[in-house]
């Protein structure tokens, strides 16, 4: 008989859903982006996400043995970490590389803080920025190999912003063109964010507004333009970040209030980073902002107790 008696503030809620099953089923909603870039970019992107699953495993492993802290790799947290980050990484990144990202993303963000739970952003996303502003190579797109002059090709979100020739709506959901292992095949991601919806692991508020606010402004900074609004939507990292870092438990609200708050700022911050700034992709920039803000969000939109004080 357990004896331990487990004291903790209302409200108390019983569900059948733990960590692991969580995790589990963001990693099986990615499945199909990890595939998908796999047989887009060939061996070089298995390779870059066998990496940094298995860097990011042992890290987790190697930090709670030195620390003496519970083992912790069981609940698959890491697994979805170094999934994501490999899945934003050019299928061409060094495993070296890899290696470091996955380093940053485990210990300096997730296992110093204390663990899942009491990270301050995203591990994954967090990692991403950091390699893009320490490894230079990084800011180039990997191509697939039927792609047409394919080494002097620009990713579509460079195009936009030149305002030059781009690709098919066909091209750019199916992943035909130059970018990130996990962030070209739309199709594949929509039907991972669909599966998540489904299976009640996110709320449709941070996806669906952020990406309905990226259209909204670049529709009215780009001329009205429909068929333009909707490349800057479907270019990039948005969709793969919108449903799979955005959402992050942890470093988002979990208020349905606060989610439209973040949401909305998560693609503002997009917009004007894509358009005014000096990164053709303002995804994970935007997230890494909101993440700073989202203890601010959730208090501002926590409900108040009837004649009485905010919930603490």
């Amino acid at each position: 008989m357990d004896t331990k008696l487990h004291i903790s503030v209302s409200p108390h809620i019983r569900s059948s859903n733990t960590t692991q099953k969580i995790m589990l089923d963001v990693a099986i909603a990615l499945s199909p982006a990890a595939i998908a870039g796999c047989m887009i970019f060939g061996l070089s992107a298995l390779w870059v996400i066998l990496t940094c699953v298995a860097s990011s495993i042992l890290f987790e492993f190697l930090f709670n043995l030195i620390t003496k802290r519970t083992q912790t790799i069981g609940d698959l947290s890491a697994v979805v970490t170094g999934l994501l980050l490999a899945l934003n990484l050019p299928a061409t990144t060094p495993l070296w590389q890899c290696i470091i990202g996955s380093a940053f993303a485990i210990i300096i963000v997730k296992c110093i803080f204390g663990g899942l739970g009491c990270n301050l952003v995203n591990p994954a996303m967090t990692a991403r920025v950091f390699m893009l502003i320490a490894f230079t190579n990084l800011a180039t797109p990997t191509f697939p190999a039927n792609a047409v002059d394919a080494t002097s090709s620009a990713t579509p979100l460079a195009n936009l912003v030149a305002n030059t020739s781009l690709p098919s709506l066909w091209d750019l959901l199916v992943g035909n063109i130059g970018g990130a292992i996990g962030e070209t095949c739309k199709i594949a991601l929509i039907a991972g964010g669909i599966y998540l919806l489904i299976r009640r692991v996110i709320t449709w508020h941070i996806p669906v507004i952020t990406i309905a606010t990226v259209f909204v402004f670049t529709f009215l900074l780009n001329g009205f333009d429909f068929i333009n609004a909707l490349y800057w939507v479907i270019s990039g990292g948005l969709i793969i970040g919108a449903f799979f870092m955005a959402t992050d438990y942890v470093t988002s609200p979990s208020t349905a209030k606060g989610k439209v708050i973040f949401a909305i700022g998560v693609g503002l911050i997009t917009v004007l980073i894509r358009i005014y700034g000096s990164y053709p992709e303002g995804v994970s920039f935007a997230i890494l902002m909101m993440n700073i803000l989202h203890p601010y969000i959730e208090k501002f939109s926590r409900r108040k107790l009837f004649g009485g004080k905010d919930y603490e």
